[in-house]
């Protein structure tokens, strides 16, 4: 045997020639087991050996090597339950962190949409005040008069406001609301405190130029529409329709002309006449009121108030428009830069959704009515 695989009996090795068979590795284990074998085990298991006696034989120094191999080991899988708990931990928190930006943000929203008022009165800068005057004019639509007149009075109430500006992209609609907004205008621009200005951008016709003309000045672009002064009421006679695929009209009436409008019926030319004097008394209505918001500024021409429509640049030459200009002009103008803020009330976002369902859903079933059949809109 070479030197090299035999040690002192003094310490208590023996070589593999010189074990026993039941010392020796069973058939099939490895001479290199990485759990047994190694640097850092040899290294761990003779600091431990060497605690051992000197005289302890070989069943001992073999316990002992065992011993420390398990302690080592139980060091490993603890180092890794350690690092398996601590990534763990690491991805809690990230969870914990991206749950808590989900339920941030989603407060920031339901804040801002239900709770955050619409223009900061706080600003100190000094802004336009603006109140957006977008779509039909109704009472069950967004602009509505109740809406428009709070946003007005807001925009007129702060202290930063250098002028309450009426943004308008509407076509018009009830007489009522335009009336109950104009009468507002006209109060507001009797206490003289700041002017109240109408930014008219594609179309500003009928109803929402009935809003427009109690401002003191009104600005549009050439190719915005304006004017459109006229009432109108549109219906349909069926009364042929239902005789021909033999449907019986039944309505029951207490007053005689309840039902004159009835579209199953024939309209005779007492009812005609009556129903035209209703409009047309509307229609003065109207046309006194822009007289009084205008005044000298507008044309003698007599179709002025015939319902036709003109564009921004020929409103200006009948004195229907003050000047051409826009929303960042007219700011540039009164503040220096183009700084406003929107003073009109939020909508509610699940009244606007149901809302918008029963409108559809009106129309799909051809039940969609207005509140008035008299309108100053556009057509």
């Amino acid at each position: 045997m070479s030197d090299d695989w035999r040690r002192s009996d003094a310490d208590g090795y023996q070589s593999p020639a010189d074990q026993s068979p039941a010392d020796r590795p069973a058939p099939g284990r490895s001479d290199h087991d990485r759990w047994t074998q190694g640097p850092d085990v040899a290294a761990y298991t003779d600091e431990a050996a060497s605690v051992g006696a000197a005289g302890d034989d070989a069943e001992t120094l073999r316990e002992r090597q065992r011993l420390a191999q398990v302690e080592m080991m139980d060091r490993w899988i603890g180092g890794v339950l350690t690092e398996q708990r601590r990534s763990r931990r690491w991805k809690l928190f990230f969870r914990f962190m991206t749950l808590f930006l989900i339920l941030a943000l989603v407060a920031t929203v339901v804040y801002n949409v239900f709770w955050a008022p619409a223009g900061d009165s706080s600003t100190l800068q000094r802004h336009l005040g603006v109140v957006e005057v977008n779509g039909v004019i109704a009472s069950d639509a967004p602009a509505n008069a109740e809406r428009i007149i709070r946003g007005l009075n807001r925009a007129w109430d702060s202290d930063n406001t250098e002028a309450v500006v009426l943004h308008i992209d509407s076509p018009g609609g009830s007489p009522v609301q335009s009336q109950r907004i104009y009468a507002e205008i006209m109060r507001l621009r009797e206490q003289g405190d700041k002017p109240i200005l109408a930014v008219i951008e594609d179309i500003g016709a009928s109803g929402a130029y009935y809003i427009a003309s109690a401002a003191d000045e009104i600005i549009a672009s050439p190719a915005s529409l304006v004017g459109s002064i006229g009432v109108i009421y549109a219906g349909f006679g069926f009364q042929d329709a239902i005789s021909r695929i033999g449907v019986e009209r039944r309505v029951m009436t207490a007053g005689e002309n309840k039902a004159f409008l009835d579209p199953f019926q024939p309209l005779d030319d007492d009812a005609e006449a009556f129903w035209q004097g209703v409009l047309t008394q509307t229609h003065q209505q109207y046309i006194d009121d822009v007289r009084a918001g205008r005044g000298d500024r507008l044309s003698d021409r007599p179709e002025i108030f015939s319902g036709l429509v003109w564009s921004g640049e020929q409103g200006l030459e009948l004195g229907l428009v003050d000047q051409m200009g826009s929303l960042e002009e007219v700011a540039r103008a009164h503040v220096g830069e183009a700084s406003w803020e929107d003073y009109t009330p939020r909508l509610d976002p699940f009244d606007r959704l149901t809302r918008r369902f029963t409108q559809v859903a009106a129309s799909v079933l051809g039940l969609q009515a207005p509140n008035s059949p008299l309108r100053y809109q556009a057509q």
